[in-house]
């Protein structure tokens, strides 16, 4: 199982909220690069990054802090947060960002995100952020009625290159991951599925292994020293 460490951006800033409010956020670092740039060091070979501000505006706000963290590493990266438009994708995937996660516009617009994932394969990564097994939308500021696991399901014909499932309950709590949620959407689909939200020890990191996740980001759990990024890596 590969271990990712999450970088949340916002104000240009690398932040961490609780359960997604923005109102509860903890900055970490003034430079993004910098800690980009250290968790590569010990270790980490893939980053997955959020543009909080785009995620709930509905535009992307840290292009700077993207570009000087894309550059700074060699390892692959990801973003999410504010991709609602197929000008967005090429301009960020031009950036050289590996791949992209949508989520927002894939549950409002699932035929246009079904085209984008063909004029795009395997470069698009379906972002399900669940509260009580039900998406939320809009940096997570409204919950639909569209079940997660339904939602996968529409997906899982088209060349997709993983789902991010996020359980917003455990996201930024250090409470411990939502492993029976996690296990259930890998059981509902054939795409790969990444488990976030709420990792905060190496228990936590071997039960998500156990349960056949293919990957699993790691965000406060690292910022705050609960987990050794050394001590994950490479060894689940």
């Amino acid at each position: 199982m590969q271990i990712i460490p999450a970088i949340d951006l916002r104000g240009g800033k690398c932040v961490r909220l609780r359960q997604g409010d923005y109102n509860q956020e903890t900055v970490f670092s003034d430079d993004p690069a910098e800690m980009a740039m250290r968790w590569v060091d010990l270790g980490g070979d893939f980053l997955h990054l959020v543009d909080l501000d785009g995620a709930r505006d509905g535009s992307l706000a840290n292009l700077d802090a993207i570009e000087r963290i894309v550059s700074a590493v060699h390892v692959p990266c990801e973003l999410g947060g504010g991709i609602r438009s197929e000008d967005a994708i090429r301009r960020m995937l031009d950036l050289g960002l590996r791949r992209l996660v949508v989520g927002t516009l894939a549950i409002r617009q699932p035929q246009w995100f079904k085209e984008m994932c063909a004029k795009f394969p395997r470069k698009l990564v379906l972002g399900i952020d669940a509260r009580d097994g039900f998406v939320a939308t809009d940096g997570w500021l409204e919950t639909s009625q569209t079940s997660a696991i339904s939602l996968a399901q529409q997906f899982d014909d088209v060349p997709l290159d993983a789902i991010i499932y996020t359980d917003i309950a455990t996201d930024g709590m250090m409470s411990g991951a939502n492993v029976p949620a996690m296990r259930e959407m890998k059981d509902a689909v054939r795409v790969p599925v990444v488990a976030s939200g709420g990792v905060s020890s190496i228990e936590d990191v071997r039960r998500l292994s156990e349960a056949g996740l293919d990957a699993c980001i790691i965000g406060r759990a690292l910022y705050e020293g609960a987990i050794d990024l050394r001590d994950v890596c490479g060894k689940f």
